[in-house]
């Protein structure tokens, strides 16, 4: 069989400009030549033969010839005797070839300088400029809050250094983050544990630098190697906010060693742990931290004690109309939540509160909109003893075990439903014979079994709590991605958060349709990782869920605006600090009728404790807020109901 090949022109000449280019520089530069005088020549010969001014003899219109030339390929076209004429020649290449090679160095300076701007190789020169380290999908919430905190200032920069591509960075940020206003985002290509690379972000002038912990097993040691690069590269790190975090408990000493006395580092493990077994008794606490963590909405600042000091902390409760008063930062840099109302206000100390920004904390007095009549005084109810169902079994199974046990009152049972090898092996049995206070029972079980949740009479629980699995296909369970169709492996099909995640969505399916074939409520708190797995969660409006990345991400801006927040955050999520809670507001002000808000701060305040907010059991599926108002203004009139909750901050 005979096969006709039939080839364009123009891949015929394209193979032979190809073969040219690969013969070397001398070959090229000998066919560039010849090329251009069989041009040049030929069309010199026309203009001057189609000249009516040219000369008439042979001679004279070859020299004519010979001029064009030399003026067309800048080499003189000097006329006159044979050695004349070289001389003028030799000098016009000698002065090509000087100007050819200054223009090629000039042209090569700027290109490696070009190339060296978008590799992210050049030194960012900028001052009081927020620092991030490393790169994750905690990245772009961090710089969303920075950004939101920002708002008010004329000029701010955001300077992002990571082992990745410059632009595909910038790339990802514009997709990511939207409304940067007048806050710059600048990103340098390098390595975080390199001391020389560090330097390309200038830490040494910067406000605050944040360590985020890459994914994956290595990340905690790789946030431990960034934090000694960063006091390699800055010594003592000054006045600098360094805030890191590290996953795993086992490696918070040790980073926390790398960072120095001044530095902050967040164990991811225990403040998720802690927040999720508080929010697991105190429905809707997830709301109210989402509300104070974000810049969106009001978060914590000091006021000046102008006016105040002297008086008692008590006073100071009701001498804000429009922030909520929660503590005193005390002169020597100390933090005291929810101190004795007789306490006394220092002259160097400040007022710590809730309010919507830094320049909204305005002293105003309100006591005189108190309605004594309006009253009331509970009694203490007595502890009740609660059936609790944890769903699934992680590295921070553990410590949630651990937290409940600190919380609950005796006689308390938790249900552990796990897959049973793997609950095993994390230690399960070491955990229960810890306990002083509840009473644990481990079943094996694959959560995402409908089965298996079917035989746990789910709705007869008090409370709910189901955590990721991270490491489903090892013990043998399936998942959304474990057949996947054939090809290249994705991120999410070998994600262990990602597959946690997945199971967890598979898990609510279920408990969702137990909740409505029982038609109650399910008491349900619910860890992830990522928040956009948040938004897919088959749960009804303004569920209960801790995203630990989210909060992190969160926690980690907060801090590296006001560095005092750290010691705020370690009591708020300690079970034997003060915290926040969810109390039935009849138990504060009476039932049906119209109060202030500062009535129901009075009344908190008798109670030793600071009322920050409420939440209103006739909105709490109405978004975005779900009932829950954060920092009302005191002079407020609000109607509770048999139901309603008050917000209050008060010790354990």
């Amino acid at each position: 069989m005979t096969h006709d090949h039939t080839t364009s022109l123009r891949l015929r000449l394209r193979y032979r400009f190809d073969h040219l280019v690969a013969g070397g520089t001398t070959a090229l530069i000998g066919w560039l030549a010849l090329a251009c005088l069989a041009v040049v020549i030929p069309a010199s010969t026309v203009l001057v033969w189609s000249d009516r001014a040219a000369p008439s003899t042979l001679s004279g219109r070859l020299t004519a010839v010979w001029v064009s030339v030399g003026q067309t390929l800048k080499i003189g076209g000097a006329v006159g005797s044979p050695l004349y004429v070289l001389a003028s020649v030799s000098l016009a290449l000698v002065a090509l070839l000087f100007v050819s090679t200054l223009v090629s160095l000039i042209t090569t300076g700027i290109n490696r300088r070009i190339m060296s701007l978008r590799r992210g190789h050049s030194t960012v020169l900028e001052a009081r400029h927020t620092v991030l380290l490393g790169w994750s999908d905690q990245v772009f919430p961090v710089i969303g809050e920075l950004v939101a905190a920002h708002a008010n200032q004329r000029r701010s920069a955001i300077a992002v250094l990571a082992p990745k591509d410059k632009v595909e960075m910038e790339d990802d940020i514009c997709a990511r983050v939207t409304g940067r206003g007048r806050t710059r985002i600048i990103c340098r290509s390098g390595s975080t544990t390199d001391p020389t690379e560090l330097c390309r972000v200038s830490p040494q002038t910067a406000k605050a630098v944040l360590v985020l912990p890459p994914a994956g097993d290595g990340g905690d040691a790789h946030v431990v190697k960034t934090l000694l690069a960063l006091d390699a590269a800055v010594p003592g790190a000054g006045d600098v906010v360094v805030v890191a975090a590290v996953r795993d408990t086992r490696n918070h000493v040790t980073a926390k060693l790398a960072a120095g006395p001044t530095g902050h580092v967040l164990c991811v493990d225990d403040i998720v742990a802690r927040l999720l077994v508080q929010t697991a008794r105190q429905p809707g606490l997830s709301l109210v931290y989402q509300e104070l963590l974000d810049f969106e909405g009001d978060e914590f600042y000091t006021a000046p004690a102008e006016g105040l000091a002297g008086r008692t902390f008590g006073e100071a409760l009701l001498s804000f109309a429009t922030s909520a008063v929660v503590g005193l930062l005390r002169a020597d840099g100390g933090v005291a939540l929810n101190p004795d109302p007789a306490t006394a206000i220092g002259a160097g100390d400040r007022i710590i509160v809730i309010s919507q920004d830094d320049d909204t904390a305005v002293q105003l007095d309100v006591a005189s909109c108190v309605e004594e009549e309006a009253i009331v005084t509970a009694g203490t109810r007595a502890p009740v003893a609660e059936r609790l169902l944890l769903l699934g079994w992680n590295r921070r199974a553990p410590l949630i075990v651990d937290q409940l046990d600190q919380y609950v009152s005796p006689g308390t049972t938790l249900d552990v439903v796990a897959l049973g090898e793997w609950a095993a092996a994390d230690g399960a049995g070491d955990v229960a014979a810890a306990l002083n206070h509840l009473e644990v029972t481990f079943r094996s079980g694959d959560i995402t079994d409908p089965l298996v949740l079917a035989k746990l009479d789910v709705p007869s629980y008090d409370s709910v709590i189901v955590i990721g699995e991270t490491d489903p296909v090892a013990a043998g369970a399936p998942s959304l991605t474990a057949h996947e169709t054939t090809g290249p492996t994705t991120a999410t099909a070998t994600d262990p958060e990602a597959l946690a995640d997945d199971r967890t969505l598979v898990t609510l399916l279920h408990l969702r349709a137990i909740g409505e074939a029982a038609r109650r409520e399910l008491a349900l708190t619910t860890e992830m990782s990522d928040d956009g797995n948040r938004l897919l969660a088959p749960a009804r409006e303004g569920a209960d869920f801790i995203v630990s990345g989210r909060l992190i991400s969160l926690l980690m801006t907060q801090i590296s605006e006001s560095r005092y927040l750290a010691d705020v955050f370690e009591e708020l999520f300690d079970a034997e600090g003060h915290e926040f809670y969810l109390r039935p507001a009849t138990d504060y002000v009476r039932a049906g009728r119209e109060v202030s808000f500062a009535t129901v701060v009075e009344s908190a305040r008798r109670r030793r404790e600071c009322a920050v907010g409420y939440r209103l059991r006739g909105q709490m599926s109405t978004g975005p807020a779900y009932g829950v108002s954060i920092n009302p203004d005191k002079r407020r009139r609000i109607r509770f109901a048999e139901g309603d909750w008050l917000i209050v901050l008060a010790e354990s």
